[in-house]
């Protein structure tokens, strides 16, 4: 299996994950944008969004359980959610998955989406707040 959401969903790599279901896996992405800055993935192997096949439909259900999550532990202000299909998109892992991105005041509107301010270093502290 060289898929690595895959793996993860798969137990053989580590991550810090939030929500599982039997349709997705949630889990900290380890360079985020924001602070809380989630991926929803489903468990089945899916390129991306242009060859789902009802996967998106699937993890929708963990997308909002995970939404309402970020909103009631870390307290943002507002979510963004994306995903990218195709590397001319963005799409780094070719593995179908969802951004669940915090937003706060300090780093208001869609320009300050991709200007990161979370710290890496406190992905344990963020990973504790989530699943206490």
């Amino acid at each position: 299996m060289s898929c690595l959401f895959c793996r993860i969903v798969a137990g053989e790599l580590p991550s810090r994950q939030v929500h599982a279901d039997e349709h997705a896996v949630a889990f900290l992405d380890i360079a985020p944008f924001h602070r809380g800055h989630t991926l929803v993935v489903p468990r089945r192997h899916v390129e991306s969004v242009l060859s789902a096949d009802g996967a998106w439909t699937e993890i929708a259900p963990a997308v909002e359980t995970c939404a309402r999550l970020l909103r009631d532990r870390l307290g943002c202000a507002g979510l963004n959610v994306f995903s990218s299909a195709g590397e001319v998109a963005g799409q780094e892992v070719g593995h179908l998955h969802v951004h669940l991105v915090p937003r706060y005041t300090a780093a208001p509107g869609l320009r300050g989406l991709l200007e990161k301010t979370a710290d890496p270093d406190e992905l344990d502290d963020v990973h504790r707040e989530l699943t206490a």
